[in-house]
């Protein structure tokens, strides 16, 4: 069996060139990081499109304090989890991360494993931006900010999204350079690799963990939310699934 220690020390490694296509497919990340990338993926892209809406409060809300209970999760899973997901085998300095991107621009990019350094400064700042952002709906929601503050949770968000796409183009020249396929990478938790390089296993029990909490959540948040919420929240989904425009049914209700 493969020690967390050899695969540990691979992930943090860097390389001076990239993988061949046809080098054998090895687990890089656990199920639960790759749990925890897409149930934060959809959180953001719901929590933003709801953001304007007074019927779909409820789901933005709910997204929002996901997203803030996810990045506690992954803050722990840093600290704890498989070697690649850990913060110490990844985060790197400024210069480190400088260095990677220089070598983009030369005929064999550095290679990394796990995340490269640049793309865990990006990480961490989403992470930070993230319970910034929960932190500051919770206190508006809650009426908890001073008046002058008022737009300090919209400015955060958008400041996040603005990581976010940088994220995303990260991913698409690192795919581009290095010819993998890092968004499949984030689904089947492959990348190449050498067999001593890989994970023991998936880690399913703290990811079924982890996805019972989110849904247990959910559940708690649409049970205990005020009368007549939930089901103003299922008819401004029936709407707009069906076509309608719900800021004109808004304005009629005014009326």
């Amino acid at each position: 069996m493969i020690s967390n220690t050899t695969s540990t020390a691979a992930a943090g490694a860097p390389s001076a060139a990239s993988p061949a296509p046809n080098q054998r497919q090895t687990l890089v990340w656990d199920l639960p990081v790759r749990l925890f990338h897409w149930l934060l993926a959809a959180s953001f892209a719901g929590a933003w499109l709801t953001a304007e809406s007074e019927r779909l409060h409820l789901i933005h809300i709910t997204l929002g304090y996901t997203m803030g209970g996810l990045v506690v999760f992954r803050i722990i899973w840093g600290l704890i989890g498989s070697g690649p997901a850990r913060f110490a085998n990844f985060v790197r300095g400024p210069g480190a991360a400088l260095r990677y991107l220089r070598s983009l621009t030369t005929p064999q990019p550095e290679h990394h494993r796990g995340h490269n350094p640049a793309g865990a400064l990006a990480i961490l700042a989403l992470l930070g931006l993230v319970l910034l952002t929960a932190a500051l709906g919770w206190a508006t929601e809650t009426e908890r900010l001073p008046a002058f503050m008022d737009e300090a949770h919209e400015a955060v968000a958008t400041g996040l999204m603005a990581v976010v796409c940088l994220h995303l183009l990260g991913v698409a020249v690192g795919s581009w350079r290095h010819r993998e396929n890092l968004p499949r990478s984030m689904v089947d938790g492959r990348k190449a690799g050498s067999a001593a390089e890989g994970l023991q296993g998936n880690r399913w029990p703290m990811a079924a963990l982890l996805l019972a909490a989110v849904l247990g959540f959910w559940a708690w948040q649409w049970h205990s939310a005020p009368d007549g919420t939930a089901g103003a929240t299922l008819k401004a989904l029936a709407t707009m699934s069906s076509g309608g425009d719900e800021d004109g049914e808004n304005d009629q209700d005014n009326d």
